[in-house]
């Protein structure tokens, strides 16, 4: 897969759901919602071969807004309801603001340094288990531990990562050792 590739399907594809309800509302024809949407995922994937947007939400909406817009002109006759009001939609409100923006990069930041200052194997199985999203079973295999010992790493690493982006102690409930499976022991 190539960097586009990877690009298209974590940023485009998840915003299927939204884009398809979108092209719903704004266009009268709902056999032609498919084709449409596969119009958009090709103009877009066709206009990120030249450098990643940096908001793929915004890039992705405003190509099905042009789309559409430019469809309804070729149209020789223009029904009335053809179109719901495609100059109302402001995609550009679900960009974050500068501060925003700012904050973001800040926090990131403090979850880099956060990660970075964890224990060695502590950081290797929260890597592997949030970052990289591998199940336990194979972290602990690929580290040679017990998915216990993964459990327990991953449980005191959040922790740790959690008291530095928010600055105090996050208290985990245990469950009772008087419980098992739910059921109280006799």
């Amino acid at each position: 897969m190539t960097e586009l590739d990877l690009w298209f399907v974590d940023e485009i594809l998840p915003q299927e759901r939204a884009l398809t309800r979108f092209i719903r509302r704004n266009w009268r024809d709902e056999a032609e919602v498919p084709d449409l949407r596969q119009e958009i995922y090709a103009r877009a994937y066709k206009g990120a071969k030249g450098g990643r947007p940096t908001y793929a939400r915004a890039y992705l909406f405003t190509i099905a807004r042009n789309l559409l817009i430019d469809r309804t002109r070729r149209a020789k006759v223009i029904p009335i309801d053809a179109v719901a009001d495609l100059s109302g939609l402001d995609v550009a409100t679900d960009l974050p603001s500068a501060d925003r923006h700012l904050q973001g990069r800040q926090e990131l930041q403090l979850l880099r340094d956060a990660l970075a200052a964890l224990p060695p194997r502590c950081r290797e199985v929260v890597t592997l288990r949030k970052i990289d999203r591998l199940p336990q079973r194979e972290v602990a295999r690929r580290l040679s531990i017990t998915e216990d010992t993964v459990e327990r790493q991953v449980g005191k690493g959040m922790r740790i990562l959690a008291e530095a982006v928010f600055g105090h102690a996050i208290r985990v409930r245990r469950r009772s050792p008087a419980l098992h499976d739910g059921k109280a022991r006799q």
